[in-house]
């Protein structure tokens, strides 16, 4: 007899059990870096976490080359984070991180295996109080029974699901490694978790935090203010006119000011203390970026081909070779993407997580640098999404083969690249945009899935 979704429901452990054996997994791996790292030349820690306890170490021990530049640094006996060379993120974190120094080098990768846990209980949270309890309209029609029945199964539903992401590789190894990118997780999932309880205030201040964190997160920005705006003026006029007054009302701006006024005070606050190099290094840096080195995204060999000599200089261009090399190239169909998949699905509050989903996908396969810890990003709302799609085994199974199949093809080229030392740019260029087509594709079936709902 075959096994059932009831069957596997059966033998899901409690969501506590599910924490302890998480918790224990990364105390684990964490252990096992301290072990590893002390005996290898490839070291199990990622290279950017040596970057942020440097820049800690930094901020904590001023010196004369060393020290913040701010207007109000006099008051403050602080180095700069950014005498670390390619430290290019907020001073919060290295502030985060100063434990490093007088408690343990590991610290930070307790912290961030910590915002990992904390992810998953927000992740439990939404799912029983929100997403199972309010199934989709195609499945609202079930009979009474099936509702009690799905109550009492709501809570191993929701721990398989969120197990998906605690014990997902790709999540645990990115925090025990030594990547702050759980903690954006955190403060992304947070603001999620306050916008679909309608506490709008608090969300916009969260996701003035998140922004600060990193730049991208500006994006879910547009969703909220379409689903804010349009609970405002339902039954006035429509067409263009009613369309731009759900944009723009008092409630809109009051969550745009309170949104934008975090992330501006507390950017404020940064170049007050570290002055210019803050702004340079964490945001204006991102503008003008051109990594030439390979990674998954579709210009990468566009960069790479133009980009200057160790002198300084570049070949010359025509007209059209620079409109390629242009940051605008990038940024300009990226932007259209992720800021219109908003605007157009960024509609009901039922349909934010499908929003957010959206729009980081596409941010992220047509950002001007891809790697694979980008990939958390939308991965993060895959266990809130879930229950919501209209998708059969086999179709979740090719869709899994596409995504996964894609990024084993481009890797196995770009190995030969990083370990053998063989001249395959192009071919990582083409494996890297049959990687763009291919979850493209995948998107595409996810996004047909929701509408069937």
């Amino acid at each position: 007899m075959p096994l059932t979704f009831n069957d596997v429901l059966r033998h899901v452990p409690s969501f506590s059990s599910i924490l302890v054996i998480s918790s224990l997994l990364r105390l684990a791996l964490i252990a096992y870096s301290e072990w590893h790292d002390a005996r290898s030349m490839v070291k199990y820690t990622d290279v950017d976490y040596r970057v942020f306890s440097d820049a800690a170490r930094f901020v904590l021990a001023p010196s004369q080359g060393n020290r913040a530049v701010g207007p109000l640094a006099g008051h403050f006996n602080l180095g700069s984070p950014y005498t670390r060379a390619t430290y290019r993120y907020t001073p919060l974190l290295a502030i985060l991180l100063a434990p490093n120094e007088w408690l343990h080098p590991s610290f930070g990768k307790f912290l961030f295996a910590a915002c990992d846990i904390l992810a998953g209980v927000l992740m439990y949270n939404l799912l029983v109080s929100t997403i199972l309890l309010h199934p989709p309209p195609s499945k609202q029609g079930e009979t009474q029974k099936d509702v009690v029945n799905d109550a009492h199964d709501i809570s191993r539903r929701a721990t398989l699901l969120v197990s998906l992401h605690l014990l997902s590789p790709l999540v645990f190894t990115i925090s025990t490694r030594g990547s702050s990118e759980s903690v954006l997780s955190l403060f992304v999932l947070a603001t999620l978790y306050y916008a679909l309880r309608n506490k709008w205030t608090v969300a916009a201040v969260l996701l003035g935090l998140s922004t600060h964190w990193k730049i991208y997160p500006f994006i879910y920005g547009v969703a909220c203010l379409g689903v804010i705006g349009n609970t405002q003026v339902t039954g006035e006029v429509g067409g263009w006119k009613g369309y731009a007054r759900s944009l723009v009302n008092a409630r809109t701006v009051k969550f745009g000011l309170v949104s934008g006024g975090t992330f501006l005070a507390l950017g404020v606050a940064m170049w007050a203390i570290w002055g210019q190099p803050f702004l340079d290094e964490t945001y204006l840096y991102h503008v003008h970026r051109r990594d030439h080195r390979h990674n998954f995204s579709p210009y990468f060999y566009l960069i790479y081909l133009t980009y200057p000599e160790a002198d300084g200089s570049s070949t010359p261009t025509t007209a059209w070779q620079a409109l390629l090399r242009s940051p605008l190239t990038s940024f300009a169909p990226q932007m259209i993407l992720a800021v219109g998949t908003g605007l157009l699905f960024g509609r009901r509050h039922e349909h934010l997580i499908f929003a957010w989903f959206v729009q980081t996908f596409v941010f992220v396969v047509f950002n001007k640098v891809c790697t694979s810890q980008y990939f958390l990003w939308y991965t993060l709302f895959l266990p809130l999404l879930v229950p919501t799609l209209s998708m059969n085994t086999r179709q979740a199974v090719l869709y899994g083969v596409v995504w996964i199949g894609t990024q084993a093809l481009w890797l196995a080229e770009a190995y030969k690249l990083e370990f053998l030392a063989q001249n395959v740019f192009f071919s990582v260029w083409i494996r890297g945009l049959i990687y763009v087509v291919g979850n493209c594709w995948v998107l595409s079936g996810i996004m047909d899935a929701y509408m069937q709902t």
